[in-house]
């Protein structure tokens, strides 16, 4: 009988859930979780009633506790795990690093994947018609507009030489945050390549593709990104 926790996630195509898998790996966890990776077709696995039951929202990731509860929403999960476990706090060591980190996740989160995400579903229908329930091309095509402008001004900001957001040795949550905005920018349909677009996300890009950590967490080769699905080489420059 094991004694790890369980993770209900996706294939690390789809952005939260790789957020939280990501973290895992930098965090040197990984393999203390059983992970069940939820089949993402039109069917929509995740939004059934035995994940609904788990979390009614439907979405990707959701953690089993110990005692039976939940825990969903992937920076609250990242959060809880990362004041449980041992080993360096990512998402900030001091109270100042976790303000500043939760201000850029948010940051990127909000303004940057975020708006990429709605234009996935609402520009492309990204998971078909069963589950997408809108579509709005004006709309979609703001959203990415708006990605691409907030993505200039996270790339105005590492522009003075630092590797990380908040300056540091070791990225942060936000910094993951960032990279996994990276990935999904360059998934085709949404064909929005940020580290195409701006030079210093794309050195941000290349620093993430030589880290262990990062390559662990896309070896899934499901990202729907050649360059990491086995077409490309990680770490490869362009």
């Amino acid at each position: 009988m094991t004694s790890k926790l369980r993770l209900f996630t996706s294939p690390s195509a789809f952005p939260n859930p790789q957020r939280l898998r990501l973290f895992l790996h930098e965090k040197g966890i990984a393999d203390q979780f059983e992970e069940r990776i939820y089949d993402m077709t039109p069917v929509g696995e995740q939004r059934q009633w035995r994940h609904l039951k788990m979390n009614p929202w439907g979405e990707t990731p959701t953690l089993e506790l110990a005692d039976g509860s939940f825990i969903s929403e992937a920076a609250a999960i990242v959060r809880y795990l990362d004041q449980s476990y041992p080993g360096r706090k990512i998402m900030g060591e001091t109270p100042l690093q976790q303000g500043l980190d939760n201000m850029w996740d948010n940051r990127i989160w909000v303004h940057i994947l975020y708006r990429i995400v709605t234009a996935f579903h609402v520009l492309h229908q990204g998971l078909g018609p069963k589950l997408e329930l809108t579509t709005n091309h004006a709309w979609g095509e703001h959203s990415r507009k708006e990605a691409l402008a907030h993505a200039g001004l996270v790339n105005q900001h590492l522009s003075d030489g630092r590797n990380w957001i908040l300056g540091g040795d070791e990225p942060t949550f936000s910094d993951i945050t960032l990279a996994t905005a990276i990935a999904f920018s360059k998934f085709p349909v949404n064909a929005t390549p940020l580290d195409e677009r701006f030079e210093h996300l794309d050195a941000f890009w290349q620093r993430w593709q030589l880290r262990p950590s990062f390559q662990a967490a896309y070896a899934d080769r499901n990202s729907g990104v050649p360059e990491l699905d086995g077409l490309g080489k990680l770490g490869a420059h362009k």
